[in-house]
């Protein structure tokens, strides 16, 4: 093998596939994704890790894949299949596995290049896939009768279906019941889920999609000398980057969940130990009540850590009683919220707890990190024998990547290369900052005129835009204090509220023109609104990190809070308010106005400064006149006529 001639001929590959293959499919050719590829193409040459900071529009995803290719087309070294893609979503990994890479495999196929087809396949954790023992004691259960006709013919489908995420109308209850164990006890001799396993370990895909859950799972069971999830890699993409850290945290801690505690006390009902069930149900009420409200709605952690008192109590009682007669699941559930309850309610100095969001559920659960847990990321995930691409939008603020780099045990990084691609729409011309002259002003001491002022201020900029507005709050209470108060002005356009984690709801607001969208959590990255959708974003408050533990114990390291302020909570800000603004402009040609009301970004506040740095430059009004005379300018005649 000739290395340079392969690093050559992988480079030229990748020119090969923007400047002439994808421009022939009508893909348009952009210079910074080519840029952005090669830089990633290096990285995974010379076994660096790239932090990759990508802008909307650059085309990321085709960037990496592209390189990921041509490096094990052209190796310039013991390059180990598979290439492992880790990202955040679900809906990015079925696109990279049913959108991205069969186009990009038909291309060089047609041009010769390949002789078969790119493969890939999506690796979930163990509770995604059906073990076929524990379904057919499920199927011989079920009372045919009462069992609700949708549901059972879901639970039914598994028989031919090993993912369960392909099977629509499957209950929770059921999920719960027929997936494959944590410690797989089946005793059938020809298992579906241990053929995927086999299949997946044979070389026969040059990729493997996972999420960044089981990618920190396998470099866990590595360090553990446990088996590793994965076939041997020497290439690992992870997409949706700024996601990492906060994975790998609680990955690395533990966590406890309303939803755990809920699963065990079902099994002990259907296990018919009812006596027990009860006892648990009681004293875990007011934590589940708890645990049931938004994050920044539920109260400090210590209020949490407080209601553990009497689970603490009943739980050794069950263990003590029945432990030894519980089903092998039974026996797992109740060890696993045992054990997190014994570590919440203990006094260990060196451990952090706080509480997260439960993505799963839009309500809290209860987490705990080691003090040094970026030290641990660093000693488990940086692998010398591998080479990491890590990409995002929103990794760096401007082209300042320290933030991250802190997070993710990546601050003396010898093999660390950074590179900003920014994106290549047309902000300037495309969008409008809307900064009010006179902003509403948040008052501790008068909430209601706060919230009336800033009521008044979202009507006048609904109404100029027509409706086709997200307006993304920083919390619960505000979104339904301003809800309450929009219902009350009777506007001619549908109200839509994405409380919790609403699928359904997103994609009504896609497909009705002229709808206002009040969201919080979730909302503020991931969701795609392309076209005229999302016309008017408005952001009513900076999106400062809530405050927690981890930021109390992070700002024991720094000499003041003011430098904490600039070092931590400033970029975390900017970070978050780049993934908003990050909703309101999908393609080239979306047209939009932002309008962040908060006083404190008004031109000379304190914050002012932050904000600028943050966003892309783009033209500014503190009038409300200007907002409806850009947006005359930008869309259509029919564009005006929602709500007449």
């Amino acid at each position: 093998m000739n290395t340079n001639d392969n690093r050559l001929k992988a480079h030229k590959l990748i020119d090969h596939i923007f400047q002439d293959l994808l421009p022939a499919h009508g893909m348009a050719q952009r210079p910074e994704q080519i840029q952005l590829s090669h830089r990633m193409l290096d990285a995974m040459q010379d076994g660096r890790i790239a932090l990759c900071d990508a802008g909307t529009g650059i085309g990321k995803t085709y960037a990496y894949l592209a390189a990921a290719t041509a490096a094990s087309a052209f190796p310039t070294g013991q390059i180990a299949r598979p290439i492992i893609i880790s990202t955040s979503s679900i809906a990015l990994q079925n696109a990279v596995l049913t959108e991205y890479l069969p186009l990009l495999s038909c291309v060089l196929m047609a041009d010769g290049i390949l002789t078969k087809p790119l493969k890939a396949v999506i690796r979930k954790g163990k509770s995604h896939y059906v073990c076929d023992e524990r379904l057919d004691r499920r199927l011989r259960q079920v009372n045919l009768g009462k069992k609700n006709p949708e549901a059972l013919a879901a639970l039914r489908t598994l028989k031919e279906t090993l993912d369960m995420d392909r099977v629509s109308h499957l209950s929770g209850y059921d999920r719960e019941r027929v997936c494959v164990p944590q410690v797989c006890d089946c005793k059938q001799r020809d298992c579906r889920y241990q053929r995927f396993l086999k299949t997946c370990d044979k070389n026969q895909f040059l990729f493997q999609i996972c999420n960044h859950n089981l990618l920190v799972a396998d470099a866990i069971h590595r360090s553990e000398g446990k088996r590793p999830i994965f076939p041997e890699h020497s290439i690992i993409i992870v997409d949706e980057a700024h996601k990492l850290p906060e994975t790998a945290q609680q990955m690395l801690g533990v966590t406890l969940a309303a939803e755990e505690i809920r699963n065990l006390i079902l099994q002990l009902k259907e296990e018919r130990y009812l006596l027990a069930a009860e006892m648990l149900e009681d004293s875990t009420g007011p934590l589940l009540r708890k645990l049931a409200q938004p994050r920044e709605e539920a109260e400090p952690v210590e209020a949490c850590l407080r209601l553990l008192t009497a689970p603490s109590c009943t739980l050794p009682i069950i263990q003590r009683q029945i432990g030894s007669l519980l089903s092998p699941l039974g026996s797992r559930q109740l060890n696993t919220v045992l054990d997190a309850v014994k570590l919440f309610t203990s006094s260990q100095t060196d451990m952090i707890f706080y509480t997260a969001e439960d993505v799963s559920t839009g309500g809290t659960m209860l987490c705990a990190a080691a003090d040094d847990i970026t030290q641990r990321m660093k000693k488990i995930l940086w692998q010398p024998d591998q080479a990491f691409v890590l990409t995002s939008g929103t990794m760096a603020v401007g082209s300042d990547f320290r933030r991250f780099k802190t997070q993710a045990g990546l601050e003396k990084g010898h093999r660390v290369m950074e590179s900003v691609s920014p994106s290549p729409f047309d902000y300037r011309n495309n969008c409008l900052l809307y900064l009010p002259q006179i902003p509403p002003r948040q008052r501790v001491e008068d909430t209601d005129v706060y919230f009336n002022e800033l009521t008044a201020e979202l009507v006048g900029l609904i109404k100029a835009a027509t409706g086709h507005a997200l307006v993304l709050f920083t919390s619960y209470a505000a979104m339904s204090a301003v809800k309450e108060r929009l219902w009350e002005e009777s506007l001619p356009f549908p109200l839509l509220t994405l409380g919790r984690n609403a699928p359904h709801i997103i994609e009504q607001f896609r497909h009705t023109p002229g709808a206002v969208l009040l969201a919080t959590g979730a909302a503020w990255e991931g969701f795609d609104f392309p076209g005229d959708c999302v016309s008017l974003l408005i952001i009513p408050r900076l999106p400062f990190a809530y405050p927690d533990a981890r930021k109390e114990r992070e700002l024991e390291k720094y000499s003041s809070l003011h430098a904490f302020i600039r070092e931590v909570a400033v970029p975390e800000m900017q970070i978050k308010l780049r993934q908003g603004f990050g909703r309101a402009i999908r393609t080239e040609s979306d047209t939009c106005v932002i309008a962040i009301l908060d006083e404190r970004a008004c031109r000379g506040r304190r914050y002012a400064q932050a904000v600028s740095e943050a966003l892309p430059e783009m033209r500014r009004t503190g009038s409300l006149r200007e907002v409806t005379r850009f947006l005359r300018e930008k869309k259509p005649e029919s564009y005006f006529e929602v709500g007449r």
